[in-house]
């Protein structure tokens, strides 16, 4: 495994090749976010600077081995979903009030909400002008994109309505938010590699449901994370009263006949006031001793298998075996 990838790589050859690009598209990326005006630039650089697993465009980049991963399009395509990545980061730490983002002060802790809301913006911009140069399907399918992430983080805001099944709806919005993105990671490093049709559906159907797997494994992080690993408070969705599945998984067996008192008490204890660090470290540890946590992670895994099964059509070797380890890294980590 070199240190560039996020996931262990049996084929030393694939792994300097990944390792290469990667750097290149990490060159690109702070070529894309520099800006002549001061503050721009600052605010600009200042998610890129903090680093990253940059898994979306290890996955173009992977994606594309199944073809000619060395066209000049495959990095280009990389550096647009991370850059759409960034964009979304800004302003979803805004809308969650997230004080933190990579080990870091969040942009809007530092520069206030329209500053990062508006440096979010000229990230999309940014994006849009790289994928304009890939071709109209390319630009086709980002916006595409682009309406299911802003779907998503609409329905998360407002809510399922009453008559909603509510773990469906935030599967639903995990879908459009997480896995939406991921998917088109994919997608874009097949097609442009110039691989088949077929081998394109197969790597975004891979994509679609490695990327719910990804969130619902975040979902567990959130509770049982350390926060100097993840640079996130443990339990910060819950304070911000963000859904999560094991949170409603558990509304959802204390909403049954016959509930016990315990996941009724946790309830109360997750609906009071957690604007306490200790209030907030009582409701995560009740919460992580909770079976929905378990639960929780099963389904993660569960997801990373059938998005396995996705890959079956694909050929043996080096690069079917890397999207698996991919896989299973997602569901598998600390942060």
């Amino acid at each position: 495994m070199t240190s560039s990838t996020a996931f262990p790589l049996a084929d030393p050859d694939l792994a300097d090749r990944l390792a290469a690009r990667l750097a290149l598209v990490e060159e690109r990326l702070r070529d894309a976010v520099t800006n002549v005006d001061p503050l721009a630039d600052d605010a600009s650089r200042h998610l890129v600077n903090a680093g990253g697993k940059r898994l979306r465009p290890l996955l173009t980049l992977l994606a594309a081995e199944l073809g000619d991963g060395s066209r000049r399009e495959v990095v280009d395509a990389a550096v647009v979903v991370e850059l759409t990545h960034l964009a979304t980061l800004y302003h979803d730490d805004v809308m969650d009030s997230a004080p933190l983002r990579r080990g870091a002060p969040a942009a809007h802790e530092v520069w206030g909400n329209s500053v990062a809301i508006l440096t979010g913006d000229l990230l999309f911009a940014r994006a849009s002008a790289t994928v304009a140069g890939l071709g109209p399907d390319a630009v086709r399918i980002q916006a595409a994109t682009f309406e299911r992430l802003c779907l998503g983080q609409l329905h998360e805001t407002v809510g399922p309505r009453p008559e909603d099944d509510r773990v469906a709806h935030y599967l639903q919005v995990l879908a459009d938010k997480t896995a939406s993105l991921i998917a088109t990671s994919a997608r874009f490093g097949a097609m442009f590699a110039g691989c088949r049709p077929d081998v394109v559906a197969t790597v975004t159907g891979f994509g679609e449901k490695i990327g719910v797997a990804f969130q619902l494994a975040d979902d567990v992080i959130d509770l049982t994370s350390d926060g100097d690993v993840t640079g996130k408070t443990p339990g910060t969705d819950l304070r911000e009263r963000v859904p999560t599945m094991p949170a409603l998984l558990l509304r959802a067996r204390a909403a049954q006949e016959g509930s016990s008192d315990e996941d009724r008490r946790l309830v109360a204890l997750l609906d009071g006031d957690l604007s306490g660090d200790d209030d907030l470290a009582a409701a995560v540890a009740a919460l992580r001793e909770h079976p929905v946590v378990a639960d929780t992670r099963a389904r993660a895994v569960a997801l990373a298998q059938a998005a396995v099964r996705e890959l079956d059509p694909l050929p043996a070797g080096p690069v079917k075996d890397a999207l698996v380890s991919f896989a299973d890294a997602l569901v598998d980590r600390a942060a």
